[in-house]
């Protein structure tokens, strides 16, 4: 019984160091997630749909940018393949994301299905720029970060629809809070890590793309390009990682 008790009190602390080691990491996400939360809950409870909805879209769907389309899809008449055509064009950007998390996730079992669901840009970040102390589980910490950042959205969609019931409220410029919460993600990785190649790829990529696709378009071209050249790059990169690690 002893053991038991022990067994169980250790399971106790290393489970409070892991929410801990998480919630600290999650900060930048928590203030851009409530605040874009709030914004997609006002605009939808001003397209007929309460709390209710906000609640469970958030919680089923959880897909950032694309809930925001999607309160044009459900007053719009919008037909089904149109919708999924135009999902996958707007969540594409996943597949790229996926690619380099396969392996942590099976590892995962079960729970592995969890963290693909909840991979959005703004987790995705911060499991590759996280160096997890040793004492932590890995599979832990990517859990209770994907199930934290999951319920910063939640919370702020539905406190949206909940305050958009009530009063007006002006959302213009409040979609700056997600650019603000990129920036801080990048300036972070760029500092935690040696080789800053991949840094300046996507960078690079990106404004490409953005010049000769346009705003709308740009995302998936600057990844495949951003892929193709890191795969090119991938002994350089490496070569930064062993220094770093020498260092």
């Amino acid at each position: 019984i002893r053991s038991k008790s022990l067994s169980m009190t250790k399971k106790k602390e290393a489970f409070k160091e892991t929410l801990k080691y998480a919630f600290i990491q999650t900060l930048p996400v928590l203030f851009g997630y409530v605040f874009m939360g709030m914004a997609f809950g006002i605009l939808l409870e001003k397209a007929g749909y309460n709390f209710i909805w906000a609640f469970f879209i958030s919680l089923i769907i959880y897909a950032g940018s694309m809930q925001f389309v999607l309160i044009g899809m459900l007053g719009g008449g919008m037909g089904l393949l149109s919708m999924i055509v135009l999902t996958l064009s707007v969540q594409s950007r996943h597949i790229f994301y996926g690619l380099s998390f396969i392996e942590k996730f099976k590892a995962m079992g079960k729970w592995g299905w969890y963290m693909i669901f909840s991979l959005t840009d703004e987790t995705y970040s911060l499991l590759c720029g996280m160096n997890i102390p040793k004492e932590l589980n890995q599979k832990q910490v990517f859990l209770a970060v994907a199930a934290l950042d999951q319920s910063y959205w939640i919370i702020g969609c539905t406190l949206g629809a909940v305050i958009g019931s009530f009063i007006g409220f002006d959302t213009t410029g409040i979609d700056f809070a997600m650019t603000a919460l990129f920036v801080v993600i990048f300036i972070e990785q760029w500092y935690s890590y040696q080789s800053h190649l991949p840094a300046l790829v996507g960078m690079v990529c990106g404004v490409a793309s953005l010049v000769i696709f346009g705003a709308g378009a740009f995302i998936l071209p600057a990844l495949i390009a951003s892929v193709c050249l890191l795969l090119v790059f991938k002994n350089s990169i490496k070569q930064g990682e062993n220094q770093e690690v020498c260092q």
